[in-house]
């Protein structure tokens, strides 16, 4: 059986989150593979492999059991946020020469900062907020940014894809301690303006018959926005299906499967949009969208009726052809 090592943990502030995503998919993951969990921390990684635990080298993408060296045939990396999210591990995979199951380095890295992704998909004509990037060394005009973006507008780390950070300006005392608390999450921030719509957030994945979308689902946020509290703590109502036009949805759909060509995506993706007056405008690319079991994409799943094992297995049937 081919060995299939789920990258997990990280760097970020979303650790925990991810360990629950790999630990989901790890438990419904076919069983005609030998999959496991490999931790990734900064000072060591660790396997887990039939109850035990192994250091494992990230050089040589292998670890030892019993003096015999074990090569991982492939890689799942679903860490959220940094070094996984953002396509340094996929980097490594690829100079080894070991394929991973999921987005390459470059489309990683390119989804991964907000304000470079969508600079490059409204290069493509899609609809994105209208933004500034800032950078530790940028000069600061309070009145500028607002007399460009208005109020409310939203300050965000560009560079991170963890939900911390973010925060809904909607005064101008409020701009300077937004972006001090979006540096400290990340070392570039993008300030963009405010979306007044519906917010749904469309899956895709690629199998053998090409790309498919999951349910639409509609975000209800109980909080200003779609916070990390929103996000994880139960602060938020997930409708599938969401309350949208079939035009509106037939739109979403292709404009799902465009962004995931255009960016050259694998595996699964889940991508954010506000609805504007019918008009879809991209909030955010999701190379690695939570899949904890309280998760959007696994009761996107659950609603169309598949099986996580199912779904995997068409993913990895199709990645290692």
């Amino acid at each position: 059986m081919k060995k299939i090592g789920i990258l997990c943990g990280g760097y970020s502030s979303e650790y925990e989150i991810s360990v629950k995503s790999a630990t989901t998919i790890l438990n419904n993951f076919p069983t005609n593979y030998d999959a496991f969990l490999i931790l990734v921390e900064k000072d060591k990684w660790t396997v887990k492999y039939n109850n035990e635990e192994f250091d494992f080298n990230p050089w040589t993408l292998s670890f030892k059991n019993n003096n015999a060296e074990i090569i991982i045939d492939a890689g799942i990396i679903y860490i959220h946020g940094n070094p996984g999210e953002n396509g340094k591990i996929q980097a490594l995979f690829e100079m080894k020469g070991i394929p991973c199951i999921n987005s390459g380095s470059l489309a990683s890295a390119l989804s991964f900062d907000k304000w470079y992704c969508n600079q490059f998909l409204k290069s493509f004509g899609i609809s994105v907020a209208k933004s500034i990037l800032l950078t530790s060394h940028s000069e600061i005009n309070e009145d500028e940014i607002i007399d460009s973006l208005g109020l409310p507008c939203f300050v965000k780390p560009s560079d991170s894809g963890s939900s911390y950070g973010i925060s809904k300006v909607k005064s101008k005392e409020e701009l300077n301690p937004a972006l001090e608390k979006a540096f400290k999450e990340g070392r570039t921030v993008v300030i963009e303006s405010f979306l007044s719509g519906t917010e749904v957030t469309c899956g895709a994945y690629q199998s053998k018959k090409g790309i498919h979308t999951l349910p639409i689902t509609e975000i209800v946020s109980e909080n200003d926005f779609f916070d990390f509290e929103a996000k994880y703590h139960g602060k938020s109502e997930e409708i599938i299906p969401a309350r949208i036009s079939q035009n509106e949805e037939i739109k979403i759909e292709a404009l799902t499967k465009k962004i995931y060509n255009l960016l050259g995506l694998k595996s699964v993706a889940r991508i954010d949009f506000m609805l504007v007056e019918s008009e879809p405008f991209v909030i955010e690319v999701n190379t690695t969208p939570g899949f904890s079991p309280a998760s959007i994409v696994p009761r996107m799943l659950n609603h169309k009726g598949q099986s996580i094992t199912d779904f995997w297995n068409e993913i990895v049937e199709f990645e290692l052809l």
